[in-house]
């Protein structure tokens, strides 16, 4: 029998491989693309570009967020956040005072804007939405919060553009033209 302290016996056989520690903000997304193995190394894996930043809690942000990668929001922003390519997710502790372009929503904690999704969005059970929608698809567990309107558009019928959702929900009165 092996004990630790034994002399002669330096190394054990087949040494567990030393794991990274998943970032301090877990993707909450259960994605069919995600594999279902515990400790998977790579907790992004589900993100189409391979990249996801993190806002963490104690962080906060006022101005305009663009980029071209994946964003999981723990902290507070203010403003408008355009990352029409890729996937938005407002964590537990996330409350984001913005209008939100994005290919895809999740809604974990409370944003108070409208959403704009190419593809769709999610609002979780413990989450929280005031503001319009405009999506191709949309999901409200229950238990959600959701306040606003819902614009339903078929998916490559419309593009988005890096102006605010209200812009193409509310539309303006049409003319009316009487002839005598």
């Amino acid at each position: 029998m092996w004990k630790p302290n034994q002399p002669g016996s330096n190394s054990p056989s087949t040494p567990e491989p030393v794991r990274p520690t998943p970032a301090a903000s877990p993707n909450y997304e259960a994605s069919p693309t995600r594999q279902a193995s515990v400790g998977s190394a790579t907790p992004a894996s589900a993100v189409p570009t391979g990249e996801q930043a993190t806002i963490g809690k104690s962080l906060i942000v006022k101005g305009e967020l663009t980029g071209s990668e994946s964003l999981y929001i723990d902290g507070k922003v203010e403003g408008a956040i355009n990352l029409p390519g890729n996937r938005v997710t407002v964590g537990r502790n996330g409350q984001v005072a913005a209008n939100i372009v994005a290919r895809e929503v999740v809604v974990l904690g409370k944003v108070r804007g409208n959403c704009q999704a190419s593809d769709r969005v999610d609002i979780r059970s413990e989450g929280s939405l005031t503001g319009d929608v405009i999506a191709a698809r949309i999901s409200i567990e229950d238990g959600a919060f959701f306040k606003g309107g819902i614009d339903i558009r078929k998916p490559g019928g419309t593009d988005l553009k890096g102006g605010t959702a209200t812009s193409a929900a509310t539309p303006g009165p049409e003319p009316v033209t009487t002839q005598a």
